[in-house]
């Protein structure tokens, strides 16, 4: 089969950053799905692994969210049957996506939205797995609480920020406000759903304040360190803040005196470490899918890089780094 890796840590602009390999299909075991792939998606992940991860071996696969139809499935298999289309974000240390064919879990897998072609619906499932968790099991809320209380989304217009805005007004009763800074992440976000939008090029509690708004919750997706010390002052007391990105110097003693909560949302923890409730990701990404089929929630695809292949895939990348992406980029799978 074809697929696309990278051999080297490097940036995009390196010789051979990306190239085209031709391996063994591989074979499903145990709660195995093999998946033909048919549409994939572009994270902030896949940036940073080609360039500050060495593959262990000659190379790594990269891709973490597609879509396909399940050809062979493994022993244990209780949920999928061949022929299934089927979403999923797949797992950390496994090769991915950026393949014709991959080896997902069926407990991190979900039925594809039918209403959605496999492009758009590989848009969805890491960050919908990350919105979820940020509000459900990192904020510990239930279906319609939040009445009085707010969301701020540090970096609105970003994959994890686009599905996290409006499962934040489908499923919760949170006044949501996202950040962003130019006309079009401006319009994306209200599109999204956002209630309020807040420019986080200026300091962010004197947008607050402005709004007369103390959010509970603060979901920090990006520029945690630029704004930090805002992020504790605009808060309110006892408050919980989740956040995604890599802070290198944070003042963890600064949240001491409103006795705020902190958690690191990592979507890959389950699978990675095994996890007794790793099929939770299954029931979630089923009700994504249920949510995106009555119009609940619609996919945050905003670019389209066409048919996979190296040149495609280095594009799409490029256009990841380039600070200009909103939502999420896909690719059809190989011809």
């Amino acid at each position: 089969m074809k697929a696309i890796a990278h051999t080297q840590a490097c940036p995009i602009t390196a010789d051979n950053a990306l190239i085209e390999l031709t391996i063994d299909k591989p074979q499903p075991a145990a709660h195995d799905l093999l998946v033909r792939v048919h549409g994939i998606s572009l994270n902030p992940v896949d940036v940073k692994v080609r360039e500050n991860m060495a593959p262990e071996g000659a190379h790594r696969i990269l891709g973490y969210d597609a879509a396909g139809i399940v050809e062979a499935v493994g022993s244990e298999v209780t949920h999928f049957k061949p022929g299934d289309e089927v979403f999923y974000a797949g797992e950390f240390m496994r090769p991915g996506s950026n393949a014709e064919y991959q080896l997902v879990d069926e407990r991190l897998t979900g039925r594809k939205p039918s209403s959605l072609g496999f492009a758009d619906a590989a848009a969805v499932p890491l960050t919908a797995i990350t919105a979820w968790e940020i509000l459900f099991d990192a904020f510990k809320l239930n279906e319609g609480d939040g009445m009085g209380e707010a969301l701020l989304v540090i970096g609105g217009a970003g994959g994890v920020g686009s599905i996290l805005i409006q499962l934040a007004k489908k499923l919760t009763n949170l006044t949501v406000i996202a950040t962003a800074s130019r006309p079009d992440t401006i319009e994306w976000v209200k599109k999204m759903g956002a209630d309020h939008v807040v420019n986080h090029r200026n300091p962010l509690n004197e947008e607050l304040k402005a709004l007369e708004i103390q959010p509970r919750y603060v979901a920090a997706l990006t520029g945690t360190d630029q704004h930090w010390d805002a992020i504790i002052e605009l808060i309110k007391p006892r408050g919980h803040i989740a956040m995604t990105d890599d802070p290198q110097d944070l003042n963890i003693n600064a949240i001491k005196l409103k006795a705020l909560t902190l958690t690191w949302e990592f979507m890959f923890a389950r699978s990675i470490f095994q996890t007794e409730d790793m099929d939770v990701q299954h029931t979630l990404l089923n009700r994504v899918s249920e949510l995106l089929d009555n119009n609940s929630l619609i996919t945050t695809a905003n670019h389209h890089g066409g048919e996979m292949n190296v040149k495609n895939l280095l594009a799409a990348h490029e256009f990841q780094e380039s600070g200009r992406a909103i939502g999420k980029s896909v690719l059809d799978g190989f011809k």
